[in-house]
């Protein structure tokens, strides 16, 4: 069967029993799809919108042709080959690490047809949306509508269909887990005892309904997303969590085209592109998730504070990418676990490394000769990792001036995650303090601003 893709976006199939390759051409001038067998509209036309012949994400795994209609984005054929469900997958990653979004996109595409479809969240992986549309191929867009979203972020999809000519395939929780779940803890359980099980139940299980319907999947994760718990995202993988349509372990691949690509230079791109975005971006969101559990981040923050910030730093997976998370127990659950091996943060000849014994002096101490600021951290902990430059120019600058303030740090995970929770007001990493010079209780730093101006008013404050 061969595709036909016209100026006018619309599609024609043929009845021919030859096929035609469906390659794309890469030149230095343009992209530009390669040339296909067109055929006259009036043979068959469908719209950008809808196919009445897409597969439902959410299909059973028996594949049969009498299939519920979808509001599918673009039918794609069926090119699988047998041949490449055994391939090599890490051997595809290393050829492919290198390449250009657009490559990795085009590859994803042509290799799983109508069997893989984009993972949208609302966000800036819109992205993803934009790269397909570039290849010229079919492609296929699902997102999980938890029922919790922010009303910018309904609105965008909106947008989003109208701007590319599709229909997303929303996918719902279960009415009767969420109704007993909600009847059982209330509305907002996540703030009091996590948010893994109300994701488990709003975003976890609607994913795995829909990938039992596909052989791979695309996402938007990036390497400097979240450095304790992407940074090694490959840019395609078996997905070692969830199952595709054959079942069983080794049966979904996931690709993440963005895998190596920064934060800004996505940005520049939507930009360049001028592609819609969610109207929350301008108001200081950057990782968008349900609107209870996501708020705008300040200065000095990672982009994925803003998710779940009431828990420590490990939690912020909401199950959707659980392969990621190294073991269970990761330094700083301080049970004994496995430790995640990370360099040691905040170097510097201005920074004093705080042993157990020099914190409980500092806290014994009713009247010391100098202040001190004292960070409570975990090296692994990326919204330690995030303020690192900013403490680091703090404690250089109290240094030069004389202020009569030392800068400190101590390491609260592992062993000492229950003294300095007990001992030292720690809530979540990174954790600020200052002892004044004639008090003996420290007082803790209230703002979640990190940046150098903000921490400078807090110390000027209180000396």
């Amino acid at each position: 069967m061969a595709l036909a893709v016209t100026s006018s976006t619309s599609i024609a199939f043929s009845s021919s029993n030859s096929r035609t390759e469906q390659g794309v051409q890469f030149s230095s001038s343009n992209f530009q799809p390669s040339d296909r067998s067109f055929l006259s509209p009036a043979s068959l036309n469908f719209s950008r919108k809808r196919s009445s012949a897409a597969k439902a994400l959410n299909a059973e795994p028996k594949r049969n042709d009498s299939i519920v209609p979808s509001a599918a984005t673009t039918f794609a054929p069926d090119v699988v080959d047998k041949a490449a469900e055994v391939e090599d997958i890490e051997k595809l990653a290393q050829g492919l690490e290198k390449a250009s979004p657009l490559e990795i996109m085009d590859k994803a595409l042509e290799k799983y047809g109508n069997d893989i479809a984009i993972a949208f969240s609302g966000a800036e992986d819109v992205a993803l949306i934009e790269y397909a549309h570039l290849t010229g191929r079919p492609y296929r867009v699902f997102s999980l509508d938890t029922g919790r979203l922010n009303p910018e972020t309904y609105k965008f999809f909106d947008t989003v269909e109208k701007h590319y000519g599709i229909r997303i395939e929303y996918m719902f929780p279960d009415a009767v887990e969420v109704q007993a779940l909600v009847r059982t803890k209330g509305l907002f359980s996540f703030y009091e005892d996590g948010h893994q099980e109300c994701c488990r139940v709003r975003k976890v299980r609607p994913l795995r309904r829909a990938l039992k319907g596909l052989r791979a999947w695309i996402t938007g994760q990036r390497k400097d997303q979240s450095p304790g718990t992407r940074s090694e995202v490959p840019v395609v993988q078996v997905d070692p969590v969830f199952e595709g349509l054959d079942g069983g372990s080794g049966s979904l691949v996931k690709w993440n085209p963005v895998a190596n690509v920064a934060g800004n230079d996505i940005w520049n791109f939507l930009r360049t592109m001028e592609v819609p975005v969610n109207s929350l971006h301008a108001q200081g969101y950057i990782s968008i998730g349900c609107e209870p559990c996501t708020r705008s981040v300040l200065p000095g923050q990672h982009e994925r504070e803003g998710r779940w910030w009431w828990e420590d730093a490990k939690s912020k997976e909401c199950g959707l990418h659980k392969g990621n998370l190294k073991e269970e127990n990761v330094n700083g659950s301080g049970d004994g676990g496995e430790t995640l091996v990370a360099s040691d943060i905040f170097e510097s000849q201005n920074i004093v490394n705080l042993s157990r014994p020099g914190i409980e002096n500092l806290l014994k101490m009713e009247s010391r000769v100098d202040g001190w600021l004292v960070v409570l951290y975990a090296p692994w902990c990326p919204f330690c990792q995030a303020m690192e430059a900013s403490y680091v120019e703090l404690a250089d600058k109290l240094a030069a001036g004389e202020t009569g303030v030392k800068v400190g740090k101590f390491r609260a995970d592992g062993d000492e995650k229950a003294f300095a929770q007990q001992e030292l007001q720690l809530g979540s990493f990174p954790t600020i303090l200052f002892f004044p010079k004639h008090s003996s209780r420290p007082i803790k730093y209230p703002s979640e601003k990190r940046d150098v101006e903000s921490l400078m008013a807090f110390i000027n404050a209180l000396r």
